[in-house]
């Protein structure tokens, strides 16, 4: 019995080791590498010569400031029409799909059985001049002509939207499936409209999921280099597509990794900026 209650009472610190050794081995050791990387100084070589800061210098540029900002607002265009989409899909499914809320949730996990780059390859056969979606309008008549989907922000949003939405709705539902039914069933009852319920109650008691929602949705965008690679050709340059230039094309480890840092700094000051907005202007504690 000792050593059974012993376990128990261990059990939560042996669990909670592995998830920080987890993260300390996948996290905070290669960003300290990239970190260390991005200050390092080599010979022709390859002997360590000392430290210089002259990787960080090209950055100064304006050229990657736009490429910032431009993924900076394609993160926020996707965290933005996700959610749109995502908080609506999430309510149905809490609150009206019933019966049929294990078939919907069964198609929107779906997504998750395949690879992520089989459905940004998927989409590439659909948007291309001579995909399913020109053929289609051409037998339909609505064009005579092909369209050009590809090498278009619109196309990389697009494919964004579909393949980050399920990291919206999830969190949302998990916290609307919590949330009190007679609490909403107040709001009608003392006169307020559906929209009024919306706003005032249900969006309020969902804050956590839309924000835990907004960091799965957002940080993974600004980063991401495969969908801008495959959608948008060379022409659309985005934070992720500059760091595999330096790494996977160039080959030239230092300048990528410090664009890495310069992009994490950028990232992680944008967001302390929008959570304290956002707690400025919801008065959320």
């Amino acid at each position: 019995m000792r050593i059974k209650s012993l376990i128990a009472r261990q059990m939560p610190f042996f669990v909670g080791s592995i998830a920080l050794l987890w993260q300390v081995l996948f996290f905070y050791v290669p960003l300290v590498f990239i970190g260390m990387l991005s200050v390092l100084q080599f010979s022709s070589t390859g002997a360590w010569t000392g430290f210089t800061l002259a990787h960080y210098a090209p950055f100064i540029k304006t050229t990657y400031g736009i490429i910032l900002a431009k993924s900076l607002a394609l993160a926020l265009a996707n965290v933005a029409i996700c959610f749109c989409v995502g908080f609506p899909v999430a309510y149905f499914l809490s609150f009206k799909a019933k019966g049929f809320k294990n078939f919907f949730f069964f198609l929107l996990i779906l997504p998750f059985w395949t690879n992520f780059l089989l459905h940004v390859y998927a989409w590439f056969f659909v948007l291309e001049r001579n995909g399913f979606l020109n053929t289609f309008l051409q037998k339909v008549g609505l064009i005579g002509a092909p369209f050009h989907f590809l090498n278009s922000l619109g196309a990389i949003l697009l494919v964004m939207v579909y393949c980050y939405l399920p990291f919206m709705v999830l969190p949302i539902y998990s916290i609307l499936e919590k949330v009190d039914r007679k609490i909403v069933e107040a709001s009608y009852d003392l006169g307020a409209t559906t929209w009024q319920t919306w706003i005032r109650v249900i969006l309020p008691l969902a804050f956590s999921g839309v924000r835990s929602g907004f960091f799965l949705v957002f940080v993974p965008s600004f980063g991401e280099f495969a969908i801008p690679g495959l959608m948008g050709g060379e022409k659309q340059m985005f934070a992720g597509s500059v760091i595999a230039h330096y790494i996977l094309g160039n080959q030239t480890l230092a300048s990528g990794a410090a664009f890495t840092v310069v992009s994490c700094v950028v990232l992680i000051v944008f967001i302390l900026v929008a959570a304290a907005l956002v707690r400025k202007f919801f008065k959320i504690v």
